[in-house]
C-alpha cells in the first residue's frame, strides 16, 4: 500500500489515502518518488478546467528511483535515477512520423485506464499518465527518462515539465537568438524557466511581467533585466523598453485570453508571440482582420516546449552541470503531500515559484 493524494471528483478537496499499487507487469516500471512539482496543470485538473477520469492521483512532474521492472524492460533497472515523462511519444503515429513527438496522438493513453486500486477495489487513474503525487508510482518504460549524472535527484523533478516546457518554448518553439528582445508574461514555475532560458540564449532586454510586485526580485534573479506590473499599460511599457518597437518575442505563460492579447500587443511588428499557458475553452481571444495583416506577427502555441524529452533532458542536464541553469532557485516552497492544497492556493493567488513535494 502506498500513500497518495487522491482527487475523487473535480472541485473536491484532495484526500490522503492508501492505494494498492501492483507489481510491474510486462513493459512496466515501479518508481519510488523523490520529489514532485506542483504544476498549474494539476490545479486545472483539480478544478475541472482540464478533464481527468476519477478517482485520480494527480502530479506529472516527478523524479525518483526505480525499485522494480517488469518483463521486457531494458532501458532502466532497479536503483536507477529517473525523471517522469508525462507525454511519452509512441514513435509510430502520424505526428511522430512528422518529427513532432510533443503532439503524439497516443501519449495520453495511460491516463484512461486504472493503474492502482483503493482498499475497496475501486480503480484509481494516474493523473496525466504518471501519478506523481504519491510515494510510489507505476508507469510504462517509455514514460521514464534516465537522469544524467550531476543533477540533484529532487530538483530534477522540474525537468519533467516546468523547465522542459520553458526551455523548449525559447529554444525549440520560438528559437530566440542572441540580442533579441523578450517579454515573459506570468512568472510561475514555467515563466521563471522561460526567463532562465532567454538568458541562456543571450536575449536582451528580457522584460518580466506579473500581477504581483513581489515577483520582481525573483524575476531578476532568473534573468530579467526589467520588470513591469501587469495592467492596461503593459504593452506600452514593453515598447518603451524596446526602442519603441515592442519585443521580438513575447511568451504568454498564464493561460488567459487577456494575457494572450497583451502579449500580442507587446510584440513588435513581424515578431513572434508564443502561448505557453493552458487556458479554458470558453476564454476567447479576438483580433481584427486588419491588425493580423498589418502587424504581420506570428502567433503560435507551444506544447510541452515542443520538446523531445529523450533528447532534451540530457541537454538541460548539461546546462545544470555547467551552472547556466539553476533548478534550486525555481523552488520557493518545499512541502509534503498534505500541503498540496496550500500550494494550489498560492499558485491561484500568484505567489511564489514552484512548490516541490519532497518525499
Amino acid at each position: 500500500m502506498v500513500r497518495a493524494a487522491l482527487l475523487t471528483a473535480p472541485g473536491r478537496p484532495l484526500e490522503l489515502v492508501e492505494i494498492d499499487l501492483p507489481a510491474p507487469g510486462p513493459g512496466q516500471v515501479r518508481v519510488k518518488l523523490a520529489a514532485a512539482g506542483v504544476c498549474h496543470s494539476d490545479l486545472s485538473l483539480a478544478t475541472g478546467l482540464l478533464r481527468a477520469a476519477t478517482p485520480v492521483v494527480l502530479g506529472h512532474e516527478g523524479s525518483g528511483t526505480v525499485t522494480a521492472v517488469g518483463e521486457g524492460v531494458t532501458s532502466v533497472r532497479p536503483g536507477d535515477a529517473v525523471v517522469l515523462n508525462w507525454a511519452p511519444a509512441c514513435g509510430s503515429c502520424h505526428l511522430c512520423s512528422l518529427g513532432e513527438p510533443w503532439l503524439c496522438e497516443n501519449s495520453a493513453g495511460a491516463s484512461t485506464e486504472p493503474y492502482a486500486a483503493l482498499a475497496d477495489g475501486t480503480g484509481v487513474h494516474p493523473g496525466l499518465g504518471v501519478a506523481a503525487f504519491a510515494e510510489e508510482t507505476l508507469v510504462a518504460e517509455r514514460a521514464l527518462i534516465p537522469l544524467p549524472d550531476g543533477v540533484p535527484l529532487a530538483a530534477a523533478a522540474l525537468l519533467g515539465c516546468a523547465v522542459l516546457t520553458g526551455y523548449g518554448a525559447v529554444h525549440n518553439a520560438a528559437r530566440v537568438r542572441a540580442g533579441e528582445s523578450v517579454v515573459v508574461l506570468g512568472l510561475g514555475g514555467v515563466g521563471l524557466a522561460v526567463l532562465q532560458a532567454a538568458r541562456i540564449a543571450g536575449a536582451g532586454p528580457i522584460v518580466a511581467v506579473d500581477v504581483t510586485p513581489e515577483k520582481e526580485e525573483l524575476a531578476r534573479r532568473h534573468g530579467a533585466t526589467d520588470f513591469l506590473l501587469s495592467d492596461e499599460r503593459t504593452a506600452k511599457g514593453v515598447r518603451q523598453l524596446t526602442g519603441g518597437h515592442g519585443a521580438d518575442h513575447a511568451f504568454e505563460c498564464a493561460g488567459r485570453a487577456s494575457t494572450i492579447r497583451t502579449a500580442w500587443s507587446a510584440t513588435r511588428r513581424g515578431g513572434r508571440t508564443t502561448v505557453v499557458g493552458i487556458g479554458g475553452k470558453e476564454d476567447l481571444v479576438s483580433f481584427s482582420a486588419l491588425e493580423v495583416f498589418y502587424f504581420a506577427r506570428t502567433l503560435s502555441a507551444c506544447v510541452y516546449g515542443n520538446s523531445d524529452p529523450v533528447k532534451d533532458v540530457p541537454v538541460l542536464a548539461e546546462h545544470v552541470r555547467a551552472g547556466r541553469l539553476d533548478l534550486e532557485s525555481l523552488i520557493t516552497d518545499r512541502i509534503t503531500l498534505d500541503e498540496i492544497p496550500a500550494a494550489f492556493d498560492r499558485m491561484a493567488a500568484g505567489r511564489g515559484g514552484r512548490s516541490l513535494v519532497v518525499f
